[in-house]
């Protein structure tokens, strides 16, 4: 395994993961406009909990090696921004303001992944 890879990998897997987070925020929201039957399953918290519970865990394992390598704390910063409005949004009831602030949390939290791979290169 390649250093370059050894360092990718955890922000690469942190990014895909926000971005299955985005794409079934968004695809979610597109269902919920014409299938309202679909929100039983897809509103489910559990869900929502072991997203943030992904997103945690492998933020921290990212951002925290990438500090540890790099001793920047931009990427890290920003990236706890972005799990800080997740974990907002869900307190939010569902609707357009739990999509936005979920959405808005993510793209920070796959900037910060972004930021750390780019200081870690």
């Amino acid at each position: 395994m390649t250093q370059a890879w050894k360092k990718w990998r955890w922000d690469g897997l942190g990014l895909s993961i926000a971005g299955l987070c985005l794409v079934h925020c968004l695809v979610t929201t597109l269902l919920l406009a014409f299938l309202a039957s679909a929100s039983g399953v897809l509103l489910n918290s559990v869900i929502h909990e072991t997203g943030l519970f992904l997103a945690i865990l492998f933020g921290v394992l990212a951002l925290g090696k990438g500090f540890w390598d790099h001793g920047l704390f931009t990427p890290a910063i920003v990236g706890a921004a972005g799990i800080g409005m997740m974990a907002g949004a869900l307190t939010l009831p569902h609707g357009l303001m739990e999509i936005v602030w979920t959405v808005l949390g993510v793209i920070c939290l796959a900037l910060g992944h972004f930021l750390n791979h780019r200081a870690s290169a």
